[in-house]
């Protein structure tokens, strides 16, 4: 397996690294961590035209038809910043659930950025999203409605429309509900907005084939996972680069931080779990894109092992920069708390390492 990209897809790379740089500096990323929808229309309108709200959508629908592959390559260096906004709620995670469900009405909007979507899966509990889904859904007079809650909805406060998973006497089904102005609720992660969606005998429209659709949303949950786990890759590698700059110049005892051994271990040990977890999103991307027999395994494993090197990666950046690395001019606790809750979306590692051992039970 080569683990490295071609020429278009190290173009792609660069392309994103320099465009985002120059869009969000670290001003606009503080002002965007205060502001109620975290974006402006002018960054909206350059991730529009760079084309990549279209990434994961057809041709046909106006999008690229590219894979996951080279929306994890540009979600590595959103997470970098991190970027703020909803481009993972809509052109990542409702881009991949309504394409996934045969809802190609809802593509050619998401592609040209006109509107944007999300998805209401989890709800209270721990461990697999899926698995908590309580809301009900039930046919009163000649129309759908549902009744539950979702506590944690990404930019549910600003899309205009919600995919909603509920529970039918089918099973797992979605539903389309239209403006859902569900209610922005306080959250780890600053730049990426969170809502609160209550659903009392709310008429909702029905997506997707009959019958139960949980294997789809399998597919789809580990398809956004493996989106997340890429940013959470390049918030490492922004961190990891941080720490590294900082120890090199800060000096202690006549010696800059970095000469002394103790921490020349700890940036080694930082740069092996970047690479890593790099290495294992580029293969789980892969695995999804070509529809491997490995692809459900490599997914749960990415994304766990992802989320740890994450978690401790970006809290070593802040342990190496001292006090410096709690204040709010530094970009350090940004990286921390994205990935942090990246690793919380996804369900958590632990839940991952239990699916792995399940998935491997299961064909043994």
């Amino acid at each position: 397996m080569d683990f490295t990209y071609d020429a278009e897809q190290l173009a792609l790379q660069d392309v994103a690294r320099a465009a985002l740089e120059r869009a969000c500096d670290p001003q606009l990323l503080r002002d965007l961590a205060e502001d109620p929808t975290g974006i402006t229309p002018a960054l909206w309108q350059t991730l529009v035209e760079l084309g990549w709200t279209g990434l994961l959508v057809p041709e046909a629908h106006g999008g690229t038809g590219t894979g996951l592959l080279e929306m994890c390559i540009v979600a590595e260096q959103m997470g970098r910043l991190p970027l703020p906004g909803p481009f993972f709620s809509s052109a990542i995670a409702a881009t991949l659930a309504a394409h996934a469900l045969g809802a190609d009405e809802l593509l050619d909007d998401l592609a040209a950025g006109t509107r944007r979507g999300t998805i209401a899966l989890g709800e209270q509990g721990h461990g697999d999203p899926l698995g908590t889904v309580r809301t009900r859904a039930r046919r009163k007079a000649a129309q759908w409605v549902l009744t539950g809650s979702k506590p944690v909805v990404v930019d549910g406060h600003s899309a205009d429309w919600v995919i909603v998973v509920a529970r039918s006497e089918e099973g797992v089904r979605s539903y389309l509900l239209e403006t859902p102005g569900a209610d922005l609720v306080p959250s780890l992660d600053p730049t990426r907005k969170v809502a609160r969606l209550i659903l009392d005998d709310t008429p909702v429209l029905p997506l997707g084939p009959g019958g139960s659709q949980a294997a789809l949303w399998r597919r789809v949950a580990d398809d956004i996972a493996i989106a997340l786990a890429a940013e959470t890759v390049g918030a490492a590698d922004r961190a990891l680069a941080q720490a590294i700059a900082y120890t090199s110049e800060r000096v202690v005892f006549d010696r800059p931080v970095a000469t002394y051994q103790s921490v020349r271990h700890r940036l080694v040990e930082m740069f092996q779990q970047v690479e890593m977890a790099r290495a294992g999103v580029q293969f789980a991307a892969w695995a999804s894109d070509t529809d491997a027999p490995e692809r459900s395994q490599s997914a749960a494993m990415t994304v766990s092992y992802a989320a740890d090197a994450g978690v401790r990666v970006t809290g070593d950046d802040i342990q190496l920069h001292g006090g410096v690395g709690f204040t709010w001019s530094n970009d350090a606790h940004f990286l921390f708390k994205r990935v942090k809750q990246n690793d919380i979306l996804s369900g958590g590692a632990a839940s991952m390492r239990h699916r792995l051992a399940s998935l491997f039970i299961e064909s043994a």
